[in-house]
């Protein structure tokens, strides 16, 4: 079975969505739909994806990126930036010189960050683009640091959002990736698959929202382990690459520098 591309012409290309293969073409518009649908509801939603844990792993993202805390301009582009839980824990850490910019390819994601984050304190330090991942809108060597968390997994090419995030760093850029990975723990392992595959979806029947969950929960298992996802860190040109195991390795936040 062919399916037709973009331009009219037959073509067999495939990608995932959850468990199930559809035409790349068309992916993105399915995983559109799903942020459109949750987008209100997004927080609750990582909250049962990660039990809660999310907060803390946030916590440990900036960490990492260490934002300064001085006025030396310093600037992240936060991408699939959502609800605005990382921008807004960069400009609440780093100092006056630290400023940002939410991305999201969901006008629904932008408006929630907007609504969550209209406080005086980020009017003048931080700026809404609506996004692809895989094109985006900025020059070439634009910013200091690249934020993306639970938001690459949702893209449909992996390899052209690494490399656009390569593009639009400086010289001396920090990458950083939150991701659900593939847990390490023994036992732990059986029990996240529990929580998410059993306890989830039933969760979610009860707010009408079972097909977008479904989605969610089975791209984690699509989603490249942690080593063949560092590899095509590297592949995009990052050098320094490593990953620091969360919770077991529930999630991971890699870490990649342009040098």
């Amino acid at each position: 079975m062919s399916f037709p591309s973009a331009r009219g012409a037959p073509t067999h290309e495939t990608a995932s969505f959850g468990f199930k293969a559809v035409p790349t073409v068309a992916r993105q518009g399915l995983v559109n739909e799903v942020f459109s649908t949750v987008a209100d509801r997004y927080d609750l939603m990582n909250d049962l994806m990660s039990g809660g844990l999310h907060r803390a792993w946030k916590d440990d993202v900036v960490a990492w990126l260490a934002p300064p805390k001085s006025a030396r301009p310093f600037n992240l582009v936060d991408v699939a930036g959502g609800t605005g839980d990382i921008v807004r824990r960069f400009l609440d850490s780093g100092g006056s010189g630290c400023s940002a910019v939410l991305c999201d390819i969901s006008p629904a994601m932008v408006d929630a960050g907007r609504r969550r984050l209209a406080g005086p304190q980020f009017a003048r330090r931080l700026a809404f683009t609506i996004a692809n991942a895989e094109v985006l809108p900025f020059p070439d060597t634009s910013f200091d640091a690249y934020t993306i968390a639970f938001g690459i997994r949702n893209v449909t090419h992996i390899d052209r959002a690494l490399c656009e995030a390569y593009r639009v760093l400086k010289r001396g850029g920090r990458f950083l990736c939150l991701e659900f990975s593939a847990c390490e723990v023994p036992l732990l392992d059986r029990l996240y698959d529990f929580h998410a595959f059993e306890v989830i979806p039933r969760l979610a029947a009860l707010t009408g929202s079972a097909e977008p969950y479904r989605y969610l929960v089975e791209s984690i298992r699509q989603f490249p382990r942690q080593e063949p996802f560092a590899a095509l860190i590297r592949a995009a040109g990052f050098a320094r690459v490593r990953y620091r195991n969360l919770t077991g390795g529930i999630a991971a936040v890699h870490s990649g520098w342009k040098i």
